[in-house]
């Protein structure tokens, strides 16, 4: 990984990396931010981030304030891009689909199968590079996400358990299948076979897989423009349903943007960081 940028911020540092992806077959970026301990080169525990849609790697950095929790208490934040990018990737029609779209999947249609390998990317090799780089305690590696990203780390963290041991998000599309943004996003990626749709859709996963994680937070705006969208309370009858504690808050007067995250992103890194901590029991 090659280091682009860093900026000091609460004694710790806010980096950018490039490194080139096997996956995305091509150059992509990263956001980590390093809290003190961790330059000092202490054990941390860490936290994935997945931005949602249009963001970059470094949308989380600038707009969600979560620096100053992360270093008091020693997490590291690893931020990734939400998409391929570059001459060569494919690129859609408007906004939700494409570059800045990736929706955390391996795509296995064309045009998109060629560089859209987000999973892939992200739980082998993306994993794979921090783990070597940061003085990162394995066992104690969460992930989390808002929007598409709140999907990408629900979903991935019920594929990948062993990797990701903790999970929470803020205003996710918890049921992709059945919502126009995921409607369209998997048919182009994914094709008109619903059943393979499922295999990245948490609330079908929640069904399939049962109760994983001790628990699981969301945090969701009742003022939140793209709320049909979302489905929270299909996720939490699933949770209820299969036995996984779930606990879902929603806010008044809160929408779906980075002003939200900043209000309760204190409360899911502490949330990490208590359920992370379980793992050294």
């Amino acid at each position: 990984m090659q280091l682009l940028q860093k900026n000091r911020c609460f004694e710790g540092e806010q980096r950018i990396y490039q490194l080139e992806s096997q996956h995305l077959k091509g150059l992509t970026k990263v956001g980590v931010y390093l809290p003190p301990a961790a330059l000092e080169g202490k054990p941390c525990s860490a936290l994935f981030y997945l931005a949602g849609l249009t963001c970059t790697e470094d949308t989380f950095a600038i707009k969600a304030h979560a620096q100053r929790m992360a270093a008091r208490l020693s997490l590291i934040l690893i931020s990734p891009d939400t998409s391929p990018r570059g001459e060569g990737v494919a690129q859609g029609d408007h906004w939700d689909i494409g570059q800045g779209a990736g929706f955390y999947i391996n795509a296995i249609q064309q045009p998109w199968a060629e560089h859209y390998q987000m999973e892939s990317y992200l739980v082998d090799e993306l994993y794979a590079h921090v783990l070597q780089a940061f003085p990162i305690i394995e066992s104690q590696i969460g992930i989390f996400g808002h929007s598409m990203g709140g999907h990408g780390a629900l979903t991935l963290a019920f594929k990948y358990p062993e990797q990701f041991k903790s999970v929470s998000a803020f205003a996710p599309i918890c049921a992709p299948s059945i919502c126009p943004w995921g409607e369209k996003a998997f048919s182009h990626y994914l094709g008109t076979d619903q059943q393979q749709w499922l295999a990245h859709d948490a609330t079908a996963l929640v069904q399939q897989k049962g109760g994983i994680f001790e628990e699981i937070l969301i945090d969701q705006g009742l003022e939140d423009q793209f709320y049909a969208q979302l489905n929270p309370e299909k996720f939490k009858q699933v949770c209820l349903d299969a036995g996984q504690h779930l606990t879902l808050r929603q806010h008044k007067g809160y929408d779906h943007g980075y002003y939200f995250i900043q209000s309760f992103i204190d409360d899911h890194l502490q949330f990490h960081a208590i359920q992370l901590e379980k793992e050294m029991a």
